[in-house]
């Protein structure tokens, strides 16, 4: 059967599991990157689905499915504002470190030890997210066509990656690994890295139309990621299944 699990990868991250939750640790990029990935999610929701900002759980009866979950660093925060959150990850160790999390917490979280192609939940899930996983599976055509069962007609999906430029070699390897150090050296493979324009013609194959498409950039002096329309290194894609 085919598959999307890449097994060095997953061995990779499987290494780092106890770190997830450590703000300082290896996960920290993760961490400042947060706040601005949730503030353009819930944007395009709101304008999507019509929702009122309002509420304090304004995502309520909403049913998201996070891949490629780790520790639920996303998980979380949209299960606090009310959503129906399934986490996936194909590393066991990742899914055991978000349980313990989120019981820790009090949040009902259903995270699950499975790949997307191998989940029974056809067309149950109003939004999905894909937030820096797309770069480290293996035949991204079947992991969207996966994608594609899961989520319901009218759904969103979100696909946060790196772009394949020379000025993301420079800034997503040699500076974030080598220089800077922010994560381990070996992390990102730059040839996996999709190139905007190519990842549109597979969500456009799979039959997803594209809403909208966001860079997402570091300030170094404020040490905050903002959204911009330069998509050389982080981009974030919100698509719609038709």
């Amino acid at each position: 059967m085919s598959t999307t699990i890449n097994k060095e990868e997953i061995q990779k991250f499987s290494r780092l599991a106890e770190e997830w939750w450590d703000v300082n640790g290896k996960f920290k990029p993760l961490h400042m990157f947060n706040p601005i990935r949730i503030e353009y999610i819930t944007e395009i929701i709101i304008k999507h689905f019509k929702l009122e900002k309002d509420k304090d759980t304004f995502l309520k009866g909403l049913n998201i499915l996070d891949i490629g979950c780790g520790g639920g660093l996303i998980s979380e925060p949209m299960a606090r504002l009310g959503a129906n959150v399934t986490g996936i990850d194909a590393s066991e160790k990742n899914i055991k470190i978000a349980k313990l999390h989120s019981k820790k917490n009090g949040l009902q979280i259903d995270y699950i030890n499975k790949s997307p192609e191998n989940l029974n939940e056809k067309e149950k899930f109003d939004i999905i997210l894909n937030l820096e996983i797309v770069e480290h599976v293996d035949n991204v055509k079947l992991y969207m066509a996966s994608c594609y069962n899961l989520l319901k007609k009218g759904g969103l999906m979100f696909t946060a990656t790196l772009n394949r430029s020379f000025t993301s070699y420079l800034k997503a390897i040699i500076g974030a690994e080598y220089i800077l150090r922010w994560l381990p050296i070996g992390t990102h493979d730059w040839n996996k890295f999709i190139k905007p324009e190519e990842l549109e013609k597979i969500l456009n194959q799979e039959k997803f139309s594209t809403l909208d498409i966001k860079g997402l950039k570091f300030n170094p002096f404020f040490k905050k990621w903002k959204k911009s329309n330069d998509l050389s290194v982080n981009y974030i894609v919100s698509s719609s299944k038709n």
